[in-house]
């Protein structure tokens, strides 16, 4: 059950990606299959690639600028195409890559279909709070949904905090504008009517509540969620960044300053998307973990831990048996 790896994607491919296959190497109980153009993978590394991570060519990359679409089909040896097939064939079991999103999502949902009866795939995003984390789904697959899709989610994201994420009860959040029924557009008013349904549905949640309450699962539509993802991703940087600005630049004077460090390392790790690895691409017959575009090695390292523990908890049957 190999983890296929796209050497290409992402604004530092491919020398981080290659470097955290590498780090994560010792840790994996699966191989890696690393695929992309040699010629430049081959660069990245001297010595020998440890045994557990094999090389497969694929000459051309779907950029970041590429319609999704238009760039599976006219590159069709390219790196993420290549990838997908790969799993589809049976010979890797999970996809990881920080390329382009919208076209490893194509290439994944024309590889490999969805699952009977879940009609829109969706992307959870893992957030940190004050209770262990949570996540968001849709962040980013299907924009344009109907409300009803949101259940379908709901069961996804279930699964995934069952299986991954250790929640042995998860519960599901309509994300809202009030927590009180009745509050929202047309839109959320309609998907609370559909999810009110079921016992595992805990009602509406404010953004505002989302990083200091007990949450496992929170569902939107894509728009909202990928809006919620990129402007967390904004403020947590520009904590860091107001941090970093009121500290002396004088190392003397720095100094009083240095037992701070204990104090805000654990707040760096759990505001620094690497910690998270990426975010998986739900509802479909394989798995496919999407990375944020500037992955690092450290990230890379993480989503392939993450893949591991998909595979080792077997998530893609779990979430075929909820269906």
């Amino acid at each position: 059950m190999a983890i296929v790896l796209d050497a290409m994607g992402g604004d530092k491919a491919p020398k981080e990606i290659v470097m955290g296959a590498i780090e994560a190497s010792p840790a994996l109980t699966h191989n890696i299959i690393l695929v992309g153009d040699l010629d430049q993978i081959e660069k990245c590394y001297s010595g020998k690639l440890p045994d557990n991570i094999e090389l497969v060519h694929a000459p051309e990359v779907i950029t970041m600028e590429d319609k999704p679409i238009e760039g599976i089909r006219k590159k069709k040896l390219s790196s993420i195409v290549v990838a997908a097939k790969i799993v589809k064939n049976g010979d890797g079991k999970v996809l990881v890559s920080a390329g382009n999103t919208g076209a490893v999502a194509a290439a994944s949902l024309l590889e490999w279909k969805q699952i009977p009866g879940f009609k829109r795939p969706a992307i959870a995003s893992n957030f940190p709070n004050e209770h262990g984390g949570f996540i968001l789904l849709d962040s980013g697959a299907s924009p344009d949904i109907s409300p009803e899709h949101l259940v379908d989610f709901a069961h996804m994201g279930m699964a995934y905090a069952q299986t991954v994420m250790n929640r042995r009860e998860p519960r599901v959040h309509l994300l809202n504008i009030g927590s009180e029924p009745g509050k929202g557009n047309a839109f959320t008013k309609k998907a609370y009517h559909y999810l009110e349904k079921y016992d595992w549905f805990a009602g509406n949640i404010e953004s505002k509540d989302l990083f200091h309450s007990h949450i496992d699962v929170v569902v939107c539509d894509a728009f909202v969620g990928n809006m919620v993802l990129k402007t967390g991703e904004g403020v947590a940087e520009y904590i860091l960044h107001l941090i970093k600005e009121q500290l002396p630049t004088n190392r003397i004077a720095r100094l009083p300053y240095y037992f701070l460090q204990k104090i805000l390392s654990p707040l760096k790790h759990k505001l620094d998307y690497a910690e998270y690895g990426g975010s998986p691409l739900l509802g479909l017959n394989e798995l496919s973990i999407i990375c944020h575009g500037r992955s690092n090695a450290k990230a890379i390292k993480n989503a392939l831990l993450q893949a591991q523990s998909a595979i080792d908890h077997h998530f893609i049957d779990h979430l075929k048996q909820k269906m």
